[in-house]
């Protein structure tokens, strides 16, 4: 079989969400949105419903609405971008509960859906998404008159601990919302480890469910494993791939792998990636092409039947910092082709 094993750990991410929570020490939310960052709505959706999570967050309605058909009636599903034009029927027949971004937004809500729950989102200096300052002010007492169930903002700085973007989100926050009887958040997985000044009393984890960074306590959620469809000898002076950017030193071993960029290995990692077999790392060699994958197998003890790309010798962002990226990037353009296991 060709097909890369993608390995989810249901118990790690359960661990992971559960952990977070106890840091806070408020609810903790769970945020789902891109297919559960590329792992699966369905399955990581219904665990964490089954672990006890009652609070979901996605990036737009025709995701609410996929998973609200997954979790059924119960669970709050919040959805980020707001009450976007169109998207009444959806939030009403799925009962979502959008996070309010502007007076248009504000106004579109009330009048197509009075008395339908809503969440309001605040822009405390991230300038993306949310109501500025001003804008609050003139909505804030109408806005709280209608009980919303949720007043949110997002930091832009969280992975970096010192930056001082932080507390100057944090105090734009406390200004905005101070006095309000309203339940806040403000913490996603980055600022759920910032401490008890940023937790409030939602948090919202999303990469560290996954494993992923900042969250260096995080239990390893993802495994991949992909297959060996030959190994060949490559003499001095014979090159690998396209466009000859690689070529054989001394004698050498080389093993072609079935995963490539359609599966959501990024083509820039090129040549400074690395996998796995056992212990031994074994670097990738010529162009990452769009199924198949070049690895330098020489001295090897064994020919290995498949290699390990993400696993216990290197975490997804590991992987992600051969590409110059960051983690999230990983996991949510891991391809449909994997056969996803969870275990």
């Amino acid at each position: 079989m060709a097909t890369a094993i993608l390995s989810i750990d249901m118990s790690a991410l359960v661990e992971n969400w559960r952990s977070l929570g106890a840091i806070a020490q408020s609810e903790p939310a769970a945020v789902v949105k891109a297919d559960a960052y590329g792992l699966g709505l369905q399955p990581i959706a219904r665990t964490l419903s089954r672990a006890g999570a009652r609070s979901f967050f996605v990036a737009m309605a025709e995701e609410g609405v996929a998973l609200r058909d997954i979790l059924g009636k119960g669970p709050q599903i919040n959805v980020f971008s707001g009450h976007m034009e169109g998207d009444t029927a959806l939030i009403r027949d799925a009962q979502l509960t959008p996070m309010l971004n502007s007076i248009d937004q504000m106004l579109r809500h009330v009048e197509a859906l009075p008395g339908h729950p809503f969440g309001i989102q605040l822009d405390t200096g991230m300038n993306r998404l949310g109501m500025e300052e001003a804008e609050w002010a003139a909505l804030r007492d109408v806005a709280l008159s209608q009980n919303p169930t949720l007043v949110m903002s997002h930091l832009a700085c969280a992975d970096e601990a010192d930056h001082a973007m932080n507390a100057r989100q944090l105090q734009v926050f406390r200004e905005m919302t101070e006095g309000i009887d309203a339940p806040r958040s403000l913490a996603a997985t980055g600022g759920i480890l910032l401490g008890p000044d940023y937790h409030f009393d939602m948090v919202r984890p999303g990469i560290g469910l996954y494993g992923g960074m900042p969250y260096v306590d995080a239990r390893p959620v993802v495994e991949l494993h992909i297959p060996v469809i030959q190994i060949r000898d490559v003499a001095v002076g014979e090159s690998v791939g396209y466009g000859n950017t690689w070529v054989a030193r001394g004698p050498s071993r080389i093993a072609t792998i079935s995963a490539g960029y359609a599966d959501g290995i990024i083509r820039a990692m090129g040549a400074g990636a690395h996998l796995h077999t056992g212990s031994s790392a074994v670097p990738v060699v010529g162009r990452i092409s769009m199924d198949m994958i070049g690895v330098d197998v020489t001295g090897l003890a064994h020919e290995p039947e498949t290699l390990e790309l993400i696993g216990s010798h290197q975490s997804v962002d590991t992987v992600a910092g051969f590409a110059d990226t960051i983690g999230y990037e990983i996991l949510t353009s891991l391809g449909a082709r994997y056969k996803r296991v969870y275990v």
